[in-house]
């Protein structure tokens, strides 16, 4: 059902790899909601995913851009721009790679070149974004920027080694510069820390199966879908939500209150 929430607005969403990502469902809940949008991905990624069939659904343009290029991200809002006829209500930033994960590395042998590689991909690229948002003043007043976090920022999950690290980057930088936006022309910027998810960076995980059923026995509410994180995300684009910036937003299904819950009582019960 569309509410026409962001009738009007023009944005520009990083990060859509295929079906299965946040980045695809919120793009698809952007448009019936009435946004103009571009998307962008690293060139590799758009390689590897479906991006273009998604732009034809939501008849707009690709813009490819690392994220890490502060070069290429200029291009990409000076572009989106010229495409959209105006400056950005809305961003989101859905990235995230560990190449210590994607290898297998542990916490305790981590290749420290790729650890700086997975900050930089997954938390100072957040910071470049908006660096080159003021610089180009290429926000509408009452704008929003958000990007996607986990829980592993404040707790400890072995499997998610330094992408904890990077989540907790990622958190503060929305902090420091939701405050300096939110000065300069009332942007506001939050994160939103999503239930573990079955999009392909996250099985990408090890153990993510048997985590993914822990966090649903744990959550009242079970986890929560790619498909209502998107919706979560629509709300924080709109108008509505016009006095929420520098928070963390927790979107788990009732998990990151819980200490133990009645399902996962049974499920220890019945191995031990």
């Amino acid at each position: 059902m569309s509410y026409n929430l962001l009738k009007g607005k023009k944005g520009i969403i990083f990060g859509a790899l295929d079906e299965k990502s946040i980045a695809w469902k919120v793009a698809m809940r952007a448009k019936e909601e009435g946004a103009e949008f571009v998307l962008t991905n690293a060139p590799l990624a758009m390689r590897m995913g479906e991006i273009n069939k998604l732009a034809e659904a939501c008849n707009t343009q690709v813009i490819p851009a690392d994220a890490t290029s502060v070069e290429d991200l200029e291009n990409l809002f000076t572009k989106a721009q010229e495409i959209l006829g105006g400056k950005i209500d809305f961003v989101l930033h859905s990235i995230g790679m560990s190449p210590n994960i994607r290898k297998g590395k542990s916490y305790g042998d981590l290749n420290y070149e790729w650890f700086l590689k997975t900050l930089d991909i997954s938390a100072l690229s957040f910071h470049k974004v908006m660096h080159v948002a003021e610089k180009q003043n290429a926000m509408n007043e009452w704008g929003s920027i958000v990007a996607l976090s986990y829980i592993a920022a404040q707790r400890v999950f072995p499997d998610y080694t330094d992408m904890s690290q990077a989540k907790a980057v990622l958190e503060s930088i929305a902090r420091n510069y939701g405050y300096r936006l939110g000065k300069l022309n009332k942007v506001r910027v939050n994160t939103v820390s999503q239930s573990p998810t079955k999009t392909t960076a996250g099985t990408g995980v090890g153990g993510f199966d048997a985590f993914y059923d822990y966090a649903d026995k744990m959550s009242p509410l079970g986890n929560a879908s790619a498909e209502s994180c998107a919706d979560y995300c629509i709300t924080l684009f709109s108008d509505l939500t016009r006095m929420v910036s520098m928070q963390n937003l927790m979107h788990d299904g009732g998990f990151s209150t819980m200490g133990i819950s009645e399902d996962v009582v049974e499920m220890i019960s019945k191995q031990s």
